[in-house]
């Protein structure tokens, strides 16, 4: 069975582990940047998850990830608000495909029933977005012309919203945090939709804890709960949290979280720390990602805390 097949027939922590360390030893010998970075290290060869040395995610904003063997067939840029922008160099986007409908449908249900609106427009403006090439994917799966992108007409989405539901079709609604402030604001009930946020304010305001984020946008929507959408540019893979904004993983994405000043240490009792993610998709870049978010684990996931400030990226330092 090839490499692709494998990843995409993990079913069991066992074969999750197994496929991992194949993935691991693939990258080592076809992935230049991340052979220099281990060899750099000096690091032995791993016998389990723990023992592979992650990816500092800055690498993706200085140098080109790709598998020697393999050409470009799409590129991803992140949004750029904190500076230089993130690429990601995919060889092979089907990849991309198979997996973010795999996550989609575990999490939220087939795209094929649903109205999806999306309200992303930095991420639109910006190009190149991940993120709009895959809400952009599901849009069509819904073959409804209700479905689509809004970028600043908030008049339309409440009509789409109700035309849906007269169709008594389940509506999702993916958008960036500000966006759906905004829609917050102007008093409208979307009690019967699904709110999937995503991404922060991207510098159009000011920044809010998560907590705070959602309570704001389940009082000013009218919702029970807000969903989440935890991804980047430097994955293929996505996370949905639920209504205790809790994320889960997958048979293909897994999270460990790290000691704050030591990146090769991991936390114990649900202590907060930076996050790890495995992503297997990430085959023909690098599976293995020290993210500069903070989280912890808890029961059946784990729960995002924030992100590093610059005193506190100091394990990463060590290994740039």
């Amino acid at each position: 069975m090839e490499l692709e097949d494998k990843i995409f027939s993990v079913t069991t922590q066992e074969d999750f582990e197994r496929v991992a360390l194949e993935v691991y030893y693939y990258q080592i010998e076809n992935c230049k940047v991340y052979r220099d970075f281990v060899n750099q290290l000096n690091w032995p060869a791993p016998t389990c998850i723990q023992e592979i040395p992650f990816l500092p995610i800055e690498f993706f904003k200085t140098h080109t990830l790709l598998s020697e063997s393999k050409k470009t067939e799409i590129i991803f840029k992140s949004s750029g608000t904190g500076g230089t922008r993130s690429t990601h160099y995919v060889a092979d986007k089907s990849l991309y495909t198979q997996s973010f409908n795999k996550h989609y449908q575990e999490f939220i249900g087939p795209a094929k029933d649903q109205v999806i609106l999306a309200l992303l427009p930095s991420y639109i403006e910006q190009g190149d977005s991940s993120l709009v090439y895959m809400v952009d994917d599901l849009i069509k799966q819904t073959n409804n012309p209700l479905s689509g992108f809004i970028l600043n007409d908030m008049g339309s989405i409440v009509e789409r919203y109700l035309s849906a539901l007269r169709l008594k079709k389940k509506v999702v609604i993916f958008g960036v945090s500000y966006a759906l402030l905004d829609l917050a604001e102007k008093g409208f009930d979307f009690s019967k939709a699904l709110i999937i946020e995503t991404g922060g304010m991207k510098g159009k305001r000011k920044e809010l804890t998560k907590t705070e984020l959602h309570r704001r946008l389940r009082k000013g929507l009218n919702c029970d709960y807000i969903s989440s959408e935890y991804g980047m540019t430097e994955l293929l893979s996505q996370f949905y949290s639920d209504k205790d904004e809790v994320f889960s993983t997958t048979n293909l994405i897994k999270v460990f979280i790290r000691e704050t000043n030591d990146p090769f240490s991991y936390t114990i009792g649900g202590k907060t720390g930076g996050i790890n993610i495995v992503d297997l998709a990430n085959i023909y870049s690098c599976s293995f990602i020290a993210t500069q978010d903070l989280g912890k684990a808890v029961e059946n996931g784990f729960q995002i805390m924030g992100r590093f400030d610059n005193s506190d990226v100091r394990g990463c330092n060590l290994l740039l």
